[in-house]
């Protein structure tokens, strides 16, 4: 046998022992922790949930703008682009949902009243002014 035949034969080998040594690790994870699945979930956490977001903007001027941005639910206004950026206002609470601010659960909800003038539906074949 060549010294190439006896490298491919040592190369079989290291790849059977390496796929034996993953097998031995899987089934010591699976009878630990009881996890059958095999995903690499561990190597890509999810996102972290953004603390910082810029709301609104408005061009004051052609230099300067305000900036309405948010940071863990509290909103601060800045004005940003002159010879200095300016903090004009900050602890703003962020604004409540319809339902919070109403006082409204899920349960308590009233549907809106039915339009006054409501016409009634077409068919596919009507014409427009029937």
């Amino acid at each position: 046998m060549t010294w190439l035949g006896w490298g491919l034969t040592y190369l079989v080998y290291a790849l059977l022992l390496g796929v034996a040594i993953l097998a031995g690790l899987w089934s010591y994870r699976v009878f630990t922790t009881g996890d059958t699945s095999f995903s690499f979930a561990w190597l890509f956490p999810p996102k972290p949930v953004p603390r910082l977001a810029v709301m609104e903007q408005a061009h004051v001027d052609r230099m300067r703008r305000l900036v309405l941005i948010r940071r863990d639910d509290v909103e601060h206004l800045i004005m940003t682009g002159g010879p200095v950026d300016v903090v004009i206002e900050t602890g703003i609470a962020a604004p409540l949902r319809m339902e919070d601010e109403m006082g409204l659960n899920g349960q308590d909800r009233q549907e809106p009243d039915p339009p006054v003038f409501a016409r009634k539906t077409r068919t596919f074949g009507q014409a427009v002014n029937e």
